[in-house]
């Protein structure tokens, strides 16, 4: 067992676990926030994704020991009240279906818009190699679009203009 010091969604956590239990069971089993979801288990489908230290990561292949002073964020820590711009176009724009493989998808845009505030489709295609059964991708899409449409400075709030 080794004892590792971390923050999860701003806040400072200690985890005394097997130094190589993956970040999603880290985050499921040991801290609660079973937003992030298992998939594949073999970072294929991006549905375990979360930012680590900024970066958009499948978290089933990030093992507990690399988190020393890391700051992780989950879906759970996205917006603090389900405001960030992203979420509100998903529910506006009918995005997820099933909503299994939303909570990565929204990590992965989200890291996606962080890096390139205007994506190209190019962008969008290479960044989202989410799977979705439901195949929402042009809904996706449309929403990343439109979140880049935003002002700077909205605060997330959706315009409507």
């Amino acid at each position: 067992m080794t004892v590792i010091r971390f923050r999860v969604n701003g806040t400072a956590r200690t985890l005394d676990a097997h130094p190589s239990t993956p970040l999603l069971w880290v985050l499921r089993d040991h801290l609660g926030l079973t937003g992030t979801k298992y998939g594949c288990g073999i970072a294929q489908c991006g549905a375990c994704t979360v930012h680590l230290n900024g970066q958009a990561v499948r978290s089933c292949q990030v093992p507990l020991e690399t988190l020393r002073g890391a700051d992780v964020v989950t879906i759970e820590g996205l917006s603090r009240d389900g405001d960030h711009v992203l979420q509100k176009l998903w529910a506006e724009m009918n995005v997820p279906q099933c909503g299994y493989c939303q909570a990565g998808m929204l990590m992965t845009a989200a890291g996606l818009l962080k890096t390139s505030p205007h994506p190209t489709d190019a962008e969008i295609d290479n960044a989202l190699s989410n799977i979705c059964r439901c195949g929402t991708y042009p809904r996706v899409r449309a929403a990343l679009r439109r979140a880049a449409q935003q002002p700077p400075g909205t605060g997330g709030k959706v315009s409507h203009g």
